[in-house]
């Protein structure tokens, strides 16, 4: 018998026998485990988790997903889906796993200021295809982040303050539901389903495409101001004082990182703690350079890069890591912050912290808070900040996180770092939940935190009448920042 990642027995394997009717339907592969490719499939950016499903479809098409979801319904399968995004939702033990990353079709309409992409396509494609409009999306930092996922969750991005949340650009969405039908989805076609899948729509079937408009930017002024030493205490300080006086044009973030003391890290970084300040100003240049100014008073910086840059460049600015890796993290949204409380946040995450952690501030308000409101479901739009913090997981031989017990530990840690924010904490993001959190004791509770009760019930409902016999065993609290999963 198999014992999964998990260290239980997985599920019975299917007769190949059963397939031949969905191989015969579908253009891309069919795999079972043990065949060529079944591990690649199955595998992503967030090796925290891995599938380990009954079967697999390679998706070519948005017709292969359809004849895939109408296998799995006949044949009473969990439903799940792994494209070439950052995350991975509740790992499918025994059932089908859609893989979408062969569908990766992206069309810009220059006239109409839109682009449409299938359901494996990342955000440097699309920022790629845009740029020779003078058009931007409203991606996320980085390039390798999968469109859908990023989206249906919300989309906080690097032009987040001046714009708003992706989904509020978003103008149909193309969806499977759980009867195995294609359906264009529209604010005409089906309000209530369409605001339900922008924001919080994971659960209800799932998407092959998306059409949404683009923004017309072709330039940044932005890059990153790092300090260490002794302007560690000053600089995040000075940065919560430097977001209540910018303008909507400016969105930015404060990252917090204790690095290891590796030699693959680059000599500037190795060993130390330092506070990343990163911008992004759609405004002028000049204007830029006299909007930072009080951060550069701070005091001397380890780095600085602001500059002016193409907005095909905007991946730089946060530089996030390109390479797959297990990881996990948890968030608050919160309605304001204050210098003391940071202080502890730091403390208890930096340098004397019993396992590395990434922590970021992302500050919000413009756009987020006043546009869009009408289109979809984003929970929490009045927050003013988004507190997230991440640890790196050791993995085992075949790629999996390193096993219950640490990760209990880095979960306990996380939380007692939140515990220092919960006068301001609203609620969650679902685009921030980096990792699996449908296991958590309180994965109820982290499910109803992503949005207001009102919205939890309608989505609950929703949920309960597109998928009755639960094919979709998506919980919110499984949501990662930039996987295509089941919406």
């Amino acid at each position: 018998m198999e014992i999964n990642d998990l260290g239980r027995p997985s599920a019975p394997a299917l007769d190949p026998a059963a397939l031949a009717p969905l191989m015969a339907l579908v253009r891309g592969p069919v795999l079972l485990p043990g065949d060529d490719g079944y591990d690649a499939e199955r595998s992503g950016f967030q090796l925290a988790r891995r599938h380990r499903p009954a079967v697999i479809v390679g998706a070519r098409c948005a017709e292969d997903v359809v004849a895939a979801v109408r296998f799995a319904r006949d044949q009473g399968l969990p439903v799940a889906v792994q494209a070439t995004g950052h995350g991975l939702a509740a790992a499918t033990e025994g059932g089908l796993l859609i893989s979408t990353r062969r569908m990766a079709g992206v069309r810009v309409d220059a006239a109409a200021g839109t682009a449409r992409v299938e359901a494996g396509v990342v955000w440097g494609q699309v920022v790629e295809a845009a740029a020779p409009y003078g058009l931007a999306p409203l991606n996320g930092s980085s390039p390798g982040v999968g469109v859908i996922s990023y989206t249906l969750g919300g989309g906080v991005g690097v032009l987040a303050r001046t714009y708003g949340f992706a989904a509020d650009l978003v103008r149909s969405v193309d969806l499977v539901t759980a009867d195995a039908r294609l359906r264009r989805v529209t604010a005409d076609s089906d309000p209530e389903l369409f605001r339900a899948l922008l924001g919080g729509g994971h659960g209800l079937g799932v998407v092959t495409a998306m059409e949404f408009g683009l923004v017309p930017v072709a330039r940044l002024y932005g890059g990153q101001l790092v300090f260490g030493g002794e302007q560690l205490d000053e600089a995040p300080a000075a940065y919560l004082r430097w977001t209540e006086t910018v303008p909507d044009e400016l969105t930015s973030s404060l990252a917090l990182i204790a690095y290891p003391d590796l030699p693959q890290l680059p000599e500037s970084l190795r060993g130390r703690y330092l506070a990343h300040i990163r911008i992004a100003y759609t405004g002028s240049a000049a204007e830029g350079e006299r909007l930072v100014a009080p951060l550069r008073a701070v005091g001397p910086r380890v780095s600085d890069d602001l500059r002016e840059m193409p907005y095909a460049e905007s991946h730089t600015i946060h530089r996030d890591p390109g390479d797959p890796h297990a990881y996990d993290g948890d968030n608050a949204l919160l309605s304001g912050l204050d210098a003391a409380a940071l202080r502890r946040v730091s403390a208890l995450t930096g340098p004397a912290a019993p396992t590395m952690c990434v922590v970021q501030l992302n500050h919000l308000g413009g756009a987020l808070a006043t546009g869009g409101a009408a289109a979809g479901t984003v929970g929490h739009r009045d927050a003013r900040y988004a507190l997230r913090v991440l640890s790196p997981l050791a993995t085992t031989q075949d790629g999996c996180g390193s096993g219950d017990t640490a990760l209990a530990a880095v979960r306990a840690l996380h939380a007692e770092a939140l515990a220092a924010v919960a006068p301001w904490r609203l609620g969650r993001s679902v685009n921030f939940l980096f990792g699996p959190h449908g296991d958590r004791p309180d994965a109820a509770e982290v499910a109803r935190s992503v949005h207001d009760t009102d919205a939890h019930h309608r989505l609950t409902g929703l949920k309960a009448r597109h998928d009755p016999a639960n094919l979709f065993r998506f919980h919110p609290a499984a949501a990662t920042s930039a996987t295509a999963v089941p919406v």
